[in-house]
């Protein structure tokens, strides 16, 4: 008996360390991150970086919501969940990358009650890419971590559901996966990882792509509403908005130092 005991504590510890330290020290060598460049991996398989990949300093997205009509967000929102395999599941097992919601839900502290259409007006909400994540704080894992580049990313092989990060994000960010969730994905693009019930999900500004040397999906398809770049470089284009218009952020007070900027 204590023979097949000290052969089974064997077999586990190799499987832990397979299934779950590489994808860390693997995801934190990706492209802009970590100290062993060029190498992403998404969960289950890993991906080089191309000559092509674009790299930053630090992240930033800037939402134009003057721009943000009802085909833009549609578009937005469906191409994010698609490209990343985001279950359909309605009520209160939602999943969500990113969605639809209004001005007034986005920014509770930020309006008052003689600015009706404008609290009401669409917005577009996501993973805020903290510079001071209290998420990455509080995982006991490691599962969520950020990437030197600033990009908030999640390790799914790590993270064991135990749900500290979407207690520790004071903007809903995160999504849990209550049940399976292929069953309820209508075409399973096998370009990027499903996930398993058990496990937390969340906008990564679509790492994988910019590995590739491409932007994230939701810029893509946003007709200029959305734009996408290096905040710590003066010549790009969301310092050039940001400069030039006035933008707010979601609950800089907390001290978070969310990185997705609105022009209003």
């Amino acid at each position: 008996m204590k023979t097949l005991r000290r052969d089974f504590l064997k077999i586990a510890a190799v499987a832990a360390l397979g299934w779950g330290v590489r994808p860390a020290a693997e995801l934190m060598a990706a492209s802009g991150g970590g100290k062993s460049e060029g190498l992403f991996f998404a969960s289950r398989h890993a991906v080089h970086a191309g000559p092509n990949a674009l790299k930053a300093t630090r992240w930033a997205m800037v939402i134009d919501t003057a721009k943000l009509t009802e085909e833009v967000v549609a578009a937005a929102v469906t191409v994010c969940h698609t490209t990343h395999n985001v279950p359909n599941i309605p009520g209160n097992q939602e999943l969500k990358w990113l969605w639809e919601t209004s001005m007034e839900h986005l920014f509770l502290d930020n309006h008052h009650e003689y600015q009706p259409e404008a609290a009401a007006k669409s917005a577009l909400a996501l993973c805020n890419h903290c510079d001071n994540p209290p998420c990455v704080r509080v995982c006991p894992t490691k599962a969520t971590f950020q990437r030197e580049d600033g990009i908030v990313m999640m390790d799914f092989h790590r993270c064991i559901g135990c749900r500290y990060c979407m207690a520790g994000c004071p903007y809903g960010s995160r999504s849990f996966n209550f049940k399976d969730p292929r069953p309820h994905i209508e075409k399973i693009d096998l370009d990027y990882p499903t996930r398993t019930k058990g496990v937390v999900e969340k906008c990564e500004f679509c790492a994988e792509r910019l590995a590739e040397g491409k932007l994230p999906s939701c810029v893509e398809v946003s007709e200029g509403a959305i734009s996408f770049g290096d905040l710590d470089d003066p010549e790009s284009e969301v310092r050039q908005l940001l400069s030039e218009r006035f933008s707010i952020r979601r609950s800089p007070y907390l001290g978070t130092k969310p990185c997705v900027y609105y022009l209003v």
